[in-house]
């Protein structure tokens, strides 16, 4: 899920591969290295993954007592999730300070629109399906357009029907599985309004997260980093309470502390 850099300036990616099946030392070596070397950690992790990798992120960072490490794992699907990893790593050659720049991921979110053409829902479990699509997933020759983020909606495709898109220019990437169709490229990107659309590999995860292989995922997305900077620079930031760090929002992105709660004093009767 590690995308090819954007520009000369995007921050190079470290995959963390087989946490759950290498040696609990091994994946606390390589975590402590990472601290050392880059001071904070930010780690961007697909809620398609096995349960065993989520546990061995907490337990290193658990076993580690270190505020410096942020688990980040919001509900996009794989290729959405790998465009957001890669902004982040446009936004961490830029004067950001760790909080900021781990709590950017939330705000990023919301300009991104991803989804999938699909050759069958049947095996659909993280958007909405009905039954009335179900049973035509099931016709031979049936495709479906999928909106899973922002605003998850499906669609049957037929010609001149396509997907809400975004209000704001955007590229594409497009990841071709096992199904072939010029609807994304052709009839999407069009009424989206892509100012460039580019192919990338799909990612391991893609298969799992969409119930099928006959797929191309598709995601729309902000390219510029001056504007990408200006959307983050622009939110106010406050510092936490607890470790000190300026972040983005309410929750610490590496504490999970909350701004205490402040209570009125009762009044005597």
């Amino acid at each position: 899920m590690a995308l090819p850099a954007q520009d000369e300036r995007t921050v190079p990616a470290v995959v963390l591969q087989d946490l759950d099946r290498e040696p609990l030392e091994r994946s606390l070596a390589g975590m402590q290295t990472l601290i050392e070397q880059h001071g904070h950690v930010v780690v961007v992790c697909s809620k398609a993954v096995p349960r065993g990798v989520q546990q061995r992120l907490h337990t290193v960072r658990s076993l580690l007592e270190s505020d410096r490490i942020a688990v980040f794992r919001p509900d996009l699907p794989p290729l959405g999730l790998a465009v957001l990893a890669r902004q982040l790593r446009q936004l961490a050659s830029c004067d950001l300070s760790p909080g900021v720049l781990a709590s950017a991921g939330r705000l990023l979110t919301h300009y991104l629109h991803a989804g999938a053409l699909l050759g069958s829902v049947a095996k659909l479990d993280r958007v909405p399906v009905d039954l009335k699509s179900h049973a035509k997933s099931w016709m031979p020759g049936s495709q479906f357009g999928v909106l899973a983020h922002p605003t998850p909606q499906l669609i049957r495709i037929a010609p001149g029907v396509t997907l809400p898109g975004p209000e704001f220019g955007t590229s594409m990437l497009v990841a071709q599985g096992q199904l072939q169709s010029d609807w994304v490229n052709a009839t999407l990107a069009k009424s989206w309004n892509a100012q460039g659309l580019r192919e990338v590999v799909l990612p391991a995860e893609s298969t799992a997260w969409w119930g099928t292989a006959k797929l191309i995922e598709f995601c729309a997305y902000l390219p510029d980093l001056s504007v990408l900077y200006q959307l983050v620079t622009s939110v106010r930031q406050n510092s936490c309470h607890w470790c000190g760090i300026d972040v983005i929002g309410d929750r610490c992105v590496f504490c999970s502390a909350v701004p205490p709660t402040h209570e009125q004093p009762a009044r005597a009767g």
